[in-house]
């Protein structure tokens, strides 16, 4: 758990003051979720963020990350430098609900995994509901590039360990059954969402993980969220899996906005060094920046700092 929270610390180095400029509403945040009117005439900005004084007494930022509807990555990256353990009481953090939608098809589950989090676009419905989601492991990555749909769903599901996974945890002086039975103390939860074979979509035993990569590849989401997404998600819902740690936004009212994520390690080495993940822009991207109103200062900052949060990039 140590080291987990030591490679989120080393995920940014520094931040910039938010865009706080509430392009589309944020509808609501529940316990179960955020949810978001979906915006009009091309644009993909919504939502604002806020700003939280850390409380008098003992705190943690996964805490803080639950009440909002974060994951802990999110947070670190909007907030760096905070103790995730202890942060200071009386100090403020930033809240980054403010995104730029993925792009990428509006219908269906939505699956980001660079800065995991979950879209979900119901049918017939000007809304957007948005998850956290913790990951695979690195070397039991969560998939990228994948279109599939849902094919079954269940209430308090089993789980069955593959090969490979009992052989890990043997590694480690643990038995894993055959099958895991159903109940509180199974790593599935009490929900899933089963997009492929032995592949789901589901709660978690643990009240730590979600935004970080600690999965055995499924996509693990806290219990009310993943409540939520079983009640809602019809079986036969289009789910497609991306990878996109910049996203880019032209809005109708002339801002270019950027958000960067640091990007997913592929190795050990990587994912435990302390240099930041190399960024790969695709042509899309490069030519969004490229552009010949781009402030060439600001995009520099945004490259390096990674904060996870849209900023304006031109005048």
């Amino acid at each position: 758990m140590n080291t987990l929270f030591s490679r989120c610390a080393k995920l940014v180095k520094s931040t910039i003051k938010p865009a706080m400029i509430a392009s589309y509403a944020l509808l609501s945040i529940a316990a179960h979720a955020v949810e978001y009117r979906l915006p009009t005439n091309g644009n993909s900005v919504v939502g604002e963020n806020q700003y939280y004084v850390v409380p008098e007494g003992k705190t943690t930022l996964e805490a803080i990350a639950a009440k909002f509807q974060l994951g802990l990555t999110n947070m670190m990256q909007a907030n760096p430098g905070v103790d995730p353990y202890l942060p200071t009481p009386g100090s403020t953090l930033i809240i980054p609900h403010q995104l730029i939608l993925p792009n990428t098809k509006r219908e269906g589950i939505v699956v980001n995994i660079a800065e995991m989090r979950l879209y979900y676009y119901p049918k017939n419905s000007n809304s957007v509901t948005v998850l956290p989601i913790g990951i695979g492991q690195v070397g039991r990555d969560t998939p990228e590039n994948w279109v599939t749909k849902v094919y079954r769903k269940r209430a308090n599901p089993t789980w069955t360990p593959t090969k490979n996974t009992r052989e890990i945890y043997a590694a480690k002086g643990v038995t894993l059954p055959d099958v895991w039975p159903a109940g509180p103390d199974n790593p599935m939860g009490l929900f899933a969402l089963y997009v492929g074979n032995l592949f789901a979509l589901h709660g978690t035993n643990a009240d730590f993980g979600i935004g970080l990569r600690v999965s055995q590849g499924c996509v693990r989401l806290r219990d009310d969220d993943i409540e939520h997404l079983f009640n809602s998600v019809p079986v036969g819902t289009r789910v497609e899996f991306i990878n996109q740690p910049v996203k880019v936004a032209e809005e109708s009212n002339g801002g270019r906005y950027v958000e960067v994520h640091e990007p997913l390690s592929r190795t050990q080495e990587e994912f435990e060094s302390n240099e930041p993940v190399m960024l790969e822009l695709d042509r899309k991207v490069t030519r969004f920046i490229a552009h010949a109103e781009t402030d060439s200062f600001v995009i520099k900052r945004l490259l390096e700092q990674r904060t996870g949060m849209p900023t304006r990039i031109n005048p």
